[in-house]
């Protein structure tokens, strides 16, 4: 069985005690990597920032599935270790389980979705 991995986006509430809300997953599987975010938490974060803050959160992680910026392993890394006090990417896990759109989806409704 191959294992997938993924890493998870947080938007940052509050760094001073990282209190912070998961927006989003990274998937890689093999050479493809795949992102995906929740917009209903994207927009929940309008109350908890003030409105350049917010606009700042949501630009880039809206922004991240198309950028082209993260296209590796090694880029994945290179963010949670270097991340800015707004948004943060935890190290890259790995699961076992089959890598599909299954699996992406049930992860995605685990940890991002749940309610």
């Amino acid at each position: 069985m191959n294992s997938m991995k993924y890493s998870i986006i947080y938007a940052v509430i509050r760094p001073e005690i990282a209190e912070r809300i998961s927006v989003g997953l990274i998937f890689v599987d093999g050479d493809k990597v795949d992102v995906r975010y929740s917009q209903q938490k994207l927009d929940a974060l309008r109350s908890l920032f003030p409105q350049k803050e917010y606009e700042f959160v949501s630009q880039v992680v809206s922004s991240m599935p198309t950028s082209g910026k993260i296209n590796s392993v090694k880029d994945i890394n290179y963010l949670s270790r270097y991340s800015n006090n707004m948004i943060s990417v935890s190290p890259l896990q790995s699961i076992d389980i089959e890598p599909s759109e299954q699996s992406k989806t049930r992860l995605f409704k685990n940890y991002i979705c749940a309610s």
